[in-house]
């Protein structure tokens, strides 16, 4: 299922930032605790919509992102190791890019990790391209172009079109 975060979510997004995310990020470091103490903040600034197995379930993975003018920034998107290869990063990623199409966003842009070569293929199978490689955060920008608002389904759910086992 996949729902809205809610403040009570915020622990275990932590910990998956903390075992998915961290690990991976060549400027992050475990245990900086003024980064993990500003997570919560973080998540105020923007959307997140979390995937869950049950209606009120912990979240198994999250997307993390703001629409600002006619951009989608993709902050932050992670999946629990155990429920990976289901299609929920791709979901995740539909919801985030329905939400900034329908509030006009043009482009979706992220930052990857260049040591998660991972990430970098499954946004490169999502229509992501590379921009260019900031040396000094050790990352690649990819964007990629959303979809128009008229253009995307009318059901009621913005991601009905994709199929959950895909990814």
């Amino acid at each position: 299922m996949i729902r809205a975060r809610k403040p009570q979510d915020d622990p275990e997004l932590v910990r998956l930032i903390r075992s998915e995310l961290i690990p991976l990020s060549a400027t992050a470091r475990p245990l900086d605790a003024r980064m993990i103490r500003e997570l919560p903040h973080r998540f105020r600034w923007g959307t997140t919509y979390v995937a869950t197995r049950t209606k009120q379930g912990p979240p198994v993975a999250f997307v993390h992102f703001l629409a600002a003018g006619n951009e989608l920034l993709v902050d932050m998107l992670a999946t629990h190791s155990g429920h990976r290869g289901l299609g929920l990063g791709t979901l995740l990623m539909a919801y985030a890019e329905a939400y900034g199409s329908s509030n006009g966003c043009r482009v979706s842009r992220l930052y990857v990790d260049a040591s998660n070569g991972g990430a970098q293929r499954f946004y490169g199978k999502l229509g992501y391209g590379c921009i260019r490689y900031i040396p000094d955060w050790h990352v690649f920008e990819l964007a990629k172009p959303l979809v128009p608002a008229s253009a995307l389904p009318t059901s009621g759910n913005p991601a009905e079109h994709y199929a959950l086992g895909s990814s």
